[in-house]
């Protein structure tokens, strides 16, 4: 059994396509698909159920929370994380199940960005991404375990409203090999695409530098907790 968990906050424009494409990417094993509406004011809870996924409510608006939430209604042996604006495909699904089966304690996948995004965007992550992945890390937009792992982790940071990816990384490598698959999950640019380069660079400087006291409120985190959406999806079909 497998389970899929996607945190969301207003995403009905962005959650219908990456739900089809799960369902289209575990369409030969047995899953669920779970979406945890972490307080929304759309149709974001309407439309994960017409769409075939159960809908858990919380209001916390915290990333890590969310998941977790998933992950205490799940009843899959794996558990996958995957973001409402990410589009994930077999080789996802099997490549997990195959690192599990090989001993890994879970994993993540590398990322490309769906649309067009600024230039100064993509010279950042042809920069950055190939050394986050060297360190193997996984990415929030699509993360794996085992349920057993999980438990044993203790799921997700709660106290981090930010980065919680990384420490949740960081406690898998401690049980196992990490695995990074090769197959790039596919996710949206709309935060290169809504912000400038500068706001981006003076938010990611201010969490390398202040760490966990930062990511530890809301507050100052405005590019993960606003809320801004774009007005069309730009998936490509």
């Amino acid at each position: 059994m497998l389970s899929f968990v996607i945190p969301a906050y207003n995403e009905e424009l962005e959650l219908p396509s990456a739900i089809a494409a799960i369902q289209h990417a575990a369409q030969d094993q047995q899953y669920e698909i779970i979406v945890v509406d972490d307080g929304s004011t759309d149709a974001t809870a309407e439309i994960a159920r017409s769409a075939g996924a159960e809908v858990v409510s919380i209001n916390r608006r915290q990333i890590a929370a969310a998941r977790n939430a998933g992950a205490r209604h799940a009843r899959g042996d794996i558990l996958f994380f995957v973001d409402a604006d990410t589009h994930i495909n077999e080789k996802h699904v099997a490549g997990a199940i195959a690192a599990l089966e090989d001993g890994c304690s879970g994993g993540g996948a590398r990322i490309a960005v769906d649309g067009a995004i600024p230039s100064w965007a993509s010279l950042f992550l042809k920069v950055v991404c190939p050394i986050y992945f060297a360190l193997k890390l996984g990415a929030g937009a699509f993360l794996f375990t085992s349920r057993k792992i999980f438990d044993r982790v203790g799921g997700f940071d709660e106290k981090l409203f930010v980065g919680e990816e990384v420490y949740f990384s960081l406690a898998l490598r401690k049980l196992g090999r990490f695995r990074i698959l090769d197959e790039p999950v596919v996710t949206s640019g709309r935060k290169l695409r809504m912000y400038s380069g500068w706001e981006i660079l003076r938010h990611s400087s201010r969490l390398l530098l202040l760490g966990p006291r930062i990511a530890r409120s809301r507050a100052g985190l405005e590019i993960w907790y606003d809320g801004k959406r774009e007005t069309r999806s730009t998936f490509t079909p």
